[in-house]
């Protein structure tokens, strides 16, 4: 006991998010990644960090940049030597090298397995808990956008305007321990929603609200949530939640999902999550159920029928995702269907822990007819009110193998189906393998499998990574992945199919320091203008990406810390039409000015000649928030951050950032709009641990 007290006091440092991003993501190509929860799932590591004395494969494997062999050497180390001592020990688990140990420190811990009521009752856990904070952010752009602009006449009516102010608050309180229990509530006003008191539309001020209170091992009852959460199972094919990061430059543990169940939902994205009950028993020793009910209403577009013979009387033609309430017709469509989902999901693991077995069901109700418009890419596309979908997953562990795969059916009878292995082949070689295939019709809502599209549907893959450690500190990265599309998507008229290929060579001089250079191309298909087709009918090109990226990141000192950054693309939309290119140069530097405070800055260039070719940048931001911005045009880009610890209760955040425009008069579209060449925010946020 001795031992593990002093293991309690290893000094965890916070992980560096935006490292972690850059060895997790290729690159990025479009906003559409809920990296926001990708987020959050880490900060939640970080914040009720995983014991390695309990975790089982599947809670390690959720870890990021683990590879099975890994899992495996830790599982056999436990059972061969017993508990571990110190986070310190990990050096001495074979495989563990000193980077993979730096990487995933910041979301481990080692703790005794007492069981939670020794520490005391709930509420005495929940009060003496350290996690236990509150956080407030303000954000707001210094420029005037035309959407807070006195509204004007068009045609001799009103144009649209926003109904808000300016100002974007947040307001979070969290209180969580792992493996014992999540208390939190969150309350979000974008910038340009109106604070607004109508209870018959189901706001209370803020646009949103969220809360939840989950309760771990409580004898047989594994997990009970109560309030919004979220469901993680298999590999994510009708049940997915933040941890899903895709094709990437980890090109292999990347592609395998944890089933982790019942989790705690806490994030601002207005649309990822579950609204009511959940719980998980365990039935026998091997053996455990999870039912889940969930109803909530979701933002929609609503139509009348014109046609007396239609399905529906009115119905809803698309699902709205942006959780943005701003102009009167977007609060019209605010939570305007009701969703009801509910369902279960039965888990087998075997004695050994080597084999986990699973079978998930989940129904799904809209109060309102779904019909999406009359586009031939729509055919095969959900229509009704109601969806069942049925799915099957397994995972085996044999020494340095994982074979693992989750197949379903939805009720319009399209199958979904993937299946991967990922293999250890030597002490610097590792290989995965994933084969993919979606149906047109295979229906799912919350099911975010490996895919080209934003959900496992109409898609056929072949995916192959290899990662290979030639000398000590050099890696090599890379995959191919051919995909094809039996049926027309949003944007492409024709069935068409496609490949993506990377490599990347990465060197870590030090413990502190990487070196790498990317390369991506990516052959896929997009309808041409008919400016470019010439003809009247759509007609996809065969659009090609290259891409390459040029990364620094060193530590000259231990208060200095310096990462340089130079990523281009070239991009042609047909055989024979001219190259377009974009890239973006940036300097980062951050520096500890005192043993409290901290501050880090970024400059960059970027010139783009469209907006196809634009580039996409991670920048640090204060805690819980992401910055990915886009940008395209020809200009600069700048930040500064500043973080000041003032006690162990009070910590501030301070970001300002400046965007300027070369030969353009104004920035933005639409009601975002900005007359002038510059668009600056402030970003404050303080948080107070109680």
């Amino acid at each position: 006991m001795p031992a593990l007290a002093t293991a309690q006091n290893y000094p965890r440092r916070a992980p560096d998010f935006e490292r972690l991003a850059q060895e997790l993501f290729a690159e990025i190509q479009t906003d559409q990644i809920p990296y926001e929860d990708l987020y959050g799932t880490l900060l939640t590591l970080y914040q009720a960090p995983l014991n390695l004395n309990t975790a089982g494969p599947e809670e390690l494997r959720a870890l990021p940049l683990l590879t099975e062999k890994q899992v495996a050497a830790l599982l056999r180390y436990r059972q061969a030597n017993g508990l571990l001592l110190s986070v310190y020990e990990l050096q001495a688990v074979p495989e563990w090298d000193v980077r993979t140990i730096a990487r995933v420190a910041p979301f481990v811990t080692v703790a005794s397995n007492t069981p939670n009521s020794a520490r005391g009752p709930l509420w005495q856990r929940i009060k003496n808990e350290e996690n236990n904070a509150v956080l407030l952010r303000y954000r707001r752009v210094l420029q005037r956008q035309k959407g807070y602009s006195p509204v004007d006449t068009f045609q001799g009516r009103p144009t649209l305007r926003y109904l808000g102010s300016p100002d974007a608050v947040a307001l979070r309180y969290r209180v969580s321990h792992a493996h014992d229990f999540s208390l939190g509530f969150t309350a979000e006003k974008d910038a340009g929603e109106p604070l607004a008191w109508r209870p018959g539309q189901h706001q209370f001020g803020p646009d949103f609200l969220s809360a939840h209170f989950v309760l771990h091992e409580q004898g047989r009852l594994k997990t009970l949530a109560l309030g919004d959460y979220q469901l993680q199972f298999g590999q994510g094919l009708l049940l997915s939640s933040g941890l899903a990061a895709g094709k990437g430059a980890e090109t292999i543990t990347n592609l395998r999902r944890a089933s982790l169940g019942v989790r705690p939902y806490a994030a601002l994205l207005e649309n990822t999550f579950f609204r009511g009950a959940a719980a998980t028993y365990r039935l026998a020793p091997r053996l455990e159920a999870t039912v889940f009910a969930s109803r909530k209403n979701i933002d929609a577009s609503a139509r009348l029928a014109t046609d007396s013979l239609a399905q529906f009387d009115e119905f809803s033609s698309s699902l709205v995702l942006t959780g943005l309430h701003r102009t009167a017709s977007e609060i019209a469509n605010r939570q305007r269907l009701s969703e009801t989902v509910g369902g279960g999901h039965l888990a087998y693991l075997s004695a050994d822990g080597n084999l986990a077995l699973g079978l998930t069901a989940v129904g799904t109700h809209y109060g309102m007819g779904f019909q999406k418009r009359a586009e031939p890419y729509n055919r095969y596309e959900f229509s009704g009110q109601n969806n069942l979908a049925f799915g099957a997953h397994y995972s085996y562990g044999w020494r340095n193998l994982l074979l693992f795969g989750e197949s379903g059916r939805s009720r319009s009878g399209g199958l979904g189906t993937v299946n991967g292995l990922l293999a250890s082949l030597g002490p610097s070689v590792d290989v995965a393998v994933l084969v993919r295939h979606y149906d047109a019709d295979f229906h799912t809502f919350y099911g975010n499998a490996l895919s080209e599209n934003t959900r496992p549907i109409n898609e056929s893959g072949f995916y192959l990574g290899l990662k290979v450690r030639p000398l000590a500190r050099w890696e090599v990265s890379a995959y191919f992945d051919q995909f094809r599309f039996p049926w027309l998507r949003y944007r492409v008229s024709a069935p068409s199919h496609g490949q993506d290929a990377l490599l990347r060579v990465a060197f870590a001089p030090t413990k502190t320091s990487l070196l790498y250079a990317q390369y991506r191309a990516r052959l896929k298909p997009l309808d041409l203008p008919a400016s470019l087709s010439g003809r009247a009918v759509p007609l996809p090109g065969q659009q090609v990406r290259h891409s390459v990226l040029l990364y620094a990141d060193v530590q000259p000192t231990a208060r200095l810390g310096l990462r340089t950054r130079l990523q281009a693309t070239y991009l042609r939309a047909d055989d024979g039409l001219p190259w377009r290119r974009g890239y973006i140069l940036s300097q980062d530097a951050s520096v500890q000015l005192a043993r409290r405070v901290s501050l880090a800055g970024r400059y960059a260039v970027f010139d783009t000649d469209d907006y196809d070719t634009r580039q996409y940048i991670f920048e640090q931001d204060v805690l819980y928030a992401v910055s990915v911005p886009a940008l395209y045009g020809q200009g600069t880009r700048a930040y500064l951050i500043l973080q000041a610890a003032f006690n162990k209760h009070f910590t501030l955040w301070l970001r300002y950032t400046d965007t300027r425009y070369r030969h353009q008069a104004t920035v933005g579209s639409g009601l975002e709009e900005i007359m002038g060449s510059a668009r600056s925010e402030v970003t404050a946020q303080v948080r107070y641990r109680l």
